[in-house]
């Protein structure tokens, strides 16, 4: 399945060279990332495990079948976490970024525990009793229906194989930067709908002590070469 809101670029010739390796294509117009995203997870209705890739990044070579297995084996698990690769504009792996020890809603407002899109799979039976997307959000639609799943009483896993892989350059919205401050808005909206849900949040000084212990973890960025 892919979904083309109007590419600029020669993505539209891509595809189509490669149309029958694809089993569905939606070319038009949606209102944003978010947007398109529920339009192409509903097409496809007869799917039990679902994920999704932005146009710049990757699955790892074996990853989908690895994932299949692995939700074949668990059958309690509604979502898997797990690790990636950073890339550079060269497609060159420049370091390895793991999930944290468990998905906790605290520690996520608090901006102490991540999840990272190109490694995130989850079952159509947790992903129909949400909304999908939050078509609203066009900075980080991707944690926020992480954040929505938990809310509904998903059951994490996480793994710490690297299954996706993440480019970051000048031009995407990461790379440049350009969004930060609406970022930053909706990270404070998801952590008030975490607290209006009756999560109680962390204070200030001890979230900000959180932060800085997550992200000086040098395990984090271990070499990725032991997740294969």
């Amino acid at each position: 399945m892919l979904v083309d809101a109007g590419s600029k670029d020669a993505s539209r010739q891509t595809i189509q060279r490669f149309g029958k390796a694809i089993d569905l294509t939606i070319f038009e117009p949606d209102s944003g990332p978010a947007s398109g995203l529920n339009k192409g997870f509903r097409a496809c209705a007869d799917c039990d495990v679902l994920a999704y890739l932005n146009s710049d990044d990757r699955f790892t070579s074996g990853a989908l079948d690895w994932v299949l297995r692995y939700f074949k084996a668990h059958a309690e698990v509604d979502c898997l976490l797990g690790a990636i690769s950073i890339l550079d504009q060269a497609g060159c792996r420049r370091r390895r970024a793991r999930v944290c020890d468990s998905f906790d809603l605290r520690r996520f407002a608090a901006d102490a525990c991540n999840i990272f899109q190109q490694g995130t799979f989850f079952r159509r039976r947790i992903f129909e009793k949400i909304d999908g997307f939050n078509e609203e959000n066009r900075t980080c639609w991707d944690s926020e229906l992480v954040v929505d799943l938990a809310l509904a009483g998903a059951r994490f896993a996480r793994t710490l194989r690297i299954l996706g892989e993440f480019r970051v350059h000048s031009e995407s919205i990461t790379g440049s930067g350009r969004l930060t401050e609406q970022y930053r808005r909706d990270r404070a909206r998801i952590a008030d709908k975490i607290e209006s849900a009756g999560v109680p949040l962390y204070p200030l000084w001890q979230a900000e002590l959180m932060r800085l212990i997550y992200r000086a973890n040098p395990i984090r960025h271990a070499s990725y070469f032991v997740a294969f």
